[in-house]
């Protein structure tokens, strides 16, 4: 194998905007990547809602609020340059009664001071907008809220780094590392940096380097329900009042790239990594490892995992799911409910002394390795801009030595 200046593992919307930032700022260097999948976007990058998040639920102080913003003006122009199919759908946020009004007023102070624009509307002028949407006395407006196909972005993005001399080396699984040498199911990989963008595995790899040994990835099942009946019962993306303590938003109701309505997402806590369906991929040692620390939020209580767990459980009840959506409309046909989409699993981070979620990008690295050990949503809407911050902190960790001498 040659010798690569950067190899990269993780091939989904994180993986493949890092390796277009590297060639375009540094267009003689050698650089791969590597994807254990088939194909890229095989996980959660091509799993998603396909929303573009508009920037407003994040503290003006993360970089989920900088990069949100930024992201999803980025990821518009680059749908609309290469003719990608986008849906600027825009976004209702609803109140179902007082105590919610307030954390509309909330999310409205935090889109001031992100700069995010997001407008008021009442009750009729919401009407106008959605005739089908409810909300109590007022709710939020987002016009830059839209949706997106992921795959197609990541294809896209795909064909795009190929053109400039990327590698991509797929069916190819990250074994272990031996200094400078990366050992895989296809061979043996060298470079002079390795990147981990590896999203639900990338804890673990961290740790052959020495980094993340505070937190472990802790993984929740995403699943849809699809709306069969008709595209036209919701003209817009409705959302609910999210609790601001966790990064879950709530279900909510989804028009995609298509104009199709969808309701969900869940957030189940699972029991291994790639806990999509049934016993498929299975894995005993991440069994063990998760349910022990699942067991210990459960116990603890910890950001309220337990009401979490057993509201979400409740969601693969049909009947249940569809009610949760029900007040944010005004009717319904709840028998107008086809089947649940194909599941994705968020891969959250949390950290093992405190039991918290961290709910903003964490990167760690050195000058050998840099190690991306949490891309949560809404990772697909920043990956540009997320990508810039990570090549940016590659440089600084690599010197100027190692630029000159191999890069320019």
């Amino acid at each position: 194998m040659k010798p690569y200046d950067y190899l990269i593992v993780g091939g989904g919307i994180v993986g493949l905007s890092i390796a277009r930032e590297l060639i375009n700022r540094f267009p003689k260097a050698l650089i791969c990547i590597l994807e254990k999948e088939s194909n890229v976007a095989k996980h959660s990058s091509g799993r998603n809602s396909g929303v573009l998040h508009a920037g407003f639920y994040y503290t003006a102080n993360s970089l989920k609020a900088k990069f949100a913003r930024n992201g999803n003006r980025e990821m518009t122009e680059y749908c609309v340059k290469n003719g990608l199919k986008i849906n600027r759908c825009g976004k209702l946020v609803v109140a179902s009664n007082e105590e919610e009004l307030k954390g509309l007023y909330e999310l409205k102070k935090r889109a001031e001071k992100n700069g995010v624009e997001l407008h008021w509307m009442n009750e009729t002028e919401v009407k106008l907008f959605d005739p089908n949407a409810k909300t109590h006395k007022r709710a939020l407006y987002s016009p830059t809220t839209s949706s997106v196909d992921p795959v197609e972005v990541c294809e896209t993005l795909k064909s795009e780094v190929l053109d400039k001399g990327v590698d991509i080396i797929c069916s190819t699984q990250y074994k272990g590392k031996s200094n400078n040498k990366i050992l895989t199911n296809n061979g043996v990989f060298t470079c002079r940096y390795f990147i981990n963008a590896a999203g639900l595995y990338a804890d673990n790899i961290a740790k052959d380097f020495g980094f993340g040994e505070k937190y472990t990835i802790i993984p929740f099942k995403g699943i849809y329900l699809k709306y069969a009946k008709n595209k036209t019962d919701v003209t817009t993306n409705i959302y609910p009042v999210p609790n601001l303590a966790n990064p879950f938003l709530g279900v909510h109701f989804t028009k995609t790239v298509n104009g199709s309505i969808k309701i969900g997402p869940t957030a189940i806590p699972a029991f291994w990594r790639e806990n999509y369906s049934g016993m498929k991929n299975f894995k005993a040692r991440e069994f063990f490892s998760i349910l022990f620390y699942e067991m210990k939020l459960f116990m603890t209580n910890s950001f309220k995992f337990r009401s979490l767990a057993f509201n979400e459980m409740k969601k693969y009840m049909k009947s249940y799911f569809i009610n949760l959506s029900m007040k944010m409309v005004k009717q319904l046909d709840k028998k107008g409910f086809g089947q649940f989409a194909r599941p994705g699993i968020r891969a959250q981070l949390l950290n093992k002394k405190t039991l918290e979620l961290v709910q903003d990008f964490v990167v760690e690295g050195d000058y050998h390795s840099f190690h991306v050990l949490n891309a949560v949503s809404p990772g697909f809407t920043c990956a540009f801009p997320f990508s810039r911050y990570v090549v940016d902190g590659i440089i600084e960790k690599q010197g100027e030595k190692f630029e000159k001498e191999y890069i320019s």
